[in-house]
């Protein structure tokens, strides 16, 4: 299966136009059609249809292999390019807004770094294909217990922090004055479904049976100032790293005493870091 043929499909389907994928990948409309012909030929059966221009059933199937084949493809030509090139002075490290603890920021350079923040799972991806030279992925799990990555490419994970969590609630909330509370007794609560900038509610939902914990607002995007400002305004209640969840004005945050879990930060690379990388590696893993 040719990858360029893939490409050009997976973009028609996204963008269900053959001329608005052939402004975007820079081709004329007629090569974005031979390549479309050419890819149904090579696998023999329809993957768009034309009127309106949509998946068939076959190509949802190959939609649904395309994104990790291409994923592997650019992360295959990052990690050449990474042999290839000589070292670089500065350093990208691709985060989370909750991977960004006190360890982790004390050990952060002075200078020379750029901080990408990026949705939960964009961050391996952004490893592997070269666009940043670390990263932070953070989740829930059960003590010293590693987390569970989606599968882009090979990659190194190392635990570089673990803290408690916290309940974030207004502090006018009946429960606000408890010690601590127990999730299970709070699954059909009004939640805020952040899953790019707080701890995503599917989570909770697998470690409560798959039931509850239905979202009262979704908040996209990696803002996690806007998400505690919800929290405080009464408009769910959300799950933080307990350093994420202090000094929020008008919430309190209450400790989660069942099931016993963690807020865990784990540093992914591809290869071997090098330089500033490498100086960053070093000092999180000693920080853990």
């Amino acid at each position: 299966m040719d990858p360029h043929l893939l490409r050009t499909y997976v973009t028609v389907a996204r963008l269900a136009s053959f001329s608005a994928a052939a402004r975007e990948l820079g081709y004329t409309q007629s090569a974005v059609s031979q390549h479309i012909a050419a890819l149904e030929q090579d696998l023999g059966t329809p993957l768009l249809t034309r009127r309106p221009v949509a998946p068939t059933a076959a190509g949802e199937r190959l939609s649904e292999h395309a994104g990790p084949l291409l994923l592997r493809l650019d992360a295959a030509r990052a990690d050449i390019a990474r042999t290839a090139a000589a070292p670089e002075q500065g350093l990208t490290l691709a985060t989370t807004p909750t991977a960004l603890g006190p360890g982790v920021l004390a050990s952060l350079p002075a200078a020379g770094a750029t901080l990408r923040v990026l949705p939960r799972d964009a961050v391996p991806a952004a490893v592997v294909t070269g666009g940043a030279d670390l990263g932070l992925v953070d989740g829930l799990a059960a003590p010293s217990d590693p987390l569970r990555l989606p599968d882009v490419a090979p990659l190194t994970t190392r635990g570089v922090a673990e803290e408690p969590v916290r309940v974030l609630l207004p502090a006018t909330h009946p429960l606000a004055g408890r010690l601590a509370l127990r999730l299970g007794d709070l699954a059909d609560a009004r939640w805020l479904d952040a899953p790019d900038a707080g701890l995503p509610l599917d989570r909770l939902r697998a470690l409560n049976g798959g039931r509850g914990f239905r979202p009262s607002v979704r908040c996209e995007g990696t803002d996690l100032r806007s998400l505690t400002a919800l929290a405080a305004a009464g408009h769910g209640l959300a799950l933080l790293p307990a350093s994420a969840a202090v000094s929020v004005p008008g919430a309190v945050a209450v400790p989660v005493s069942e099931p016993r879990v963690v807020h865990r930060v784990e540093l992914v690379h591809a290869g071997v870091p090098a330089g500033a990388a490498a100086v960053l590696a070093a000092a999180l893993t000693a920080v853990a």
